[in-house]
């Protein structure tokens, strides 16, 4: 699925800023459209991975999920992350997430960390890399640090993605890097995920992901994902799955969510 000070993200915003001026000079050059219809959902959930698609120019597509982690036994944590996709113009998408969150079972359901991030695809069923696309994003510290709901930092965070269709099976490739604010309890983090799913039968498919975090600034841990999703309709899908723990912190989970592409905006 599912599933960031100041001085830090003003390089992001710069990188940022590069990338919009250059959205304009690129989507005369990469001018297809992505193959599906514009109103067929594209989930980005349930993995942590995310792929190189993006939503149609002037769409809007909404991912909401509720995971359920098991933290100790009878002690649990519960989160609902949400994430906003827009179509700006082809190729790039603008994303906006935030979630709310249950730190554990004895404390109350209480706002989270917000981000936003822009998508933007630079190849097309390029050699290698497949279709592939770079996902600057900022976090901002939203949630709180004494409820447990925040990290209480910014981060910066690039993220790049390789996607591929091998006949009946896609295969998402991401790897990132995140600069945290000198207050957070990490300057630093690595993220690499391996994500596949493939169609069972009609409207079911599976959905499985391996991913990581190499640890510099934090103890390495490497996380598995599986569950199966259910097209209701072809604007409209839902998943549910596990998340188990290969090695490190990653507590195991269970997972539920939706994606639904709205339509067109006004």
């Amino acid at each position: 699925m599912t599933r960031t000070v100041r001085a830090v993200a003003q390089p992001m915003v710069r990188i940022t800023s590069v990338l919009a001026i250059c959205m304009a000079a690129s989507a005369a050059v990469l001018g297809a459209q992505d193959a599906s219809s514009p109103h067929d959902a594209q989930p980005e959930r349930p993995t942590v991975a995310t792929h190189a698609g993006t939503v149609a120019p002037g769409w809007f597509e909404i991912e909401w999920g509720v995971e359920r982690d098991r933290l100790a036994p009878g002690v649990n944590s519960l989160a609902t992350p949400t994430l906003l996709k827009f179509g700006v113009v082809s190729h790039v998408q603008f994303d906006v997430s935030f979630t709310t969150v249950r730190p554990s079972s004895t404390q109350a359901l209480g706002i989270g960390d917000a981000g936003v991030g822009v998508k933007w695809r630079l190849l097309d069923d390029a050699p290698l890399v497949g279709d592939f696309a770079v996902q600057p994003s900022i976090k901002f510290p939203t949630g709180s640090v004494m409820r447990g709901t925040g990290t209480g930092t910014t981060d910066g965070t690039l993220l790049l993605i390789s996607s591929h269709v091998l006949g009946p099976v896609a295969l998402d490739i991401n790897a990132g890097y995140t600069r945290r604010s000198a207050s957070g309890k990490a300057a630093n983090a690595a993220l690499w995920t391996i994500s596949t799913g493939t169609t069972l039968s009609g409207p079911f498919a599976f959905d499985a992901e391996v991913y990581g975090y190499p640890g510099f600034g934090g103890a390495p841990s490497v996380g598995f994902l599986a569950g199966p999703t259910y097209t209701v309709h072809p604007w409209f899908v839902a998943d549910i799955g596990f998340i188990a723990n290969v090695t490190g912190g990653q507590p195991p989970a269970l997972y539920a969510g939706l994606t639904w592409n709205v339509g067109k905006l006004p």
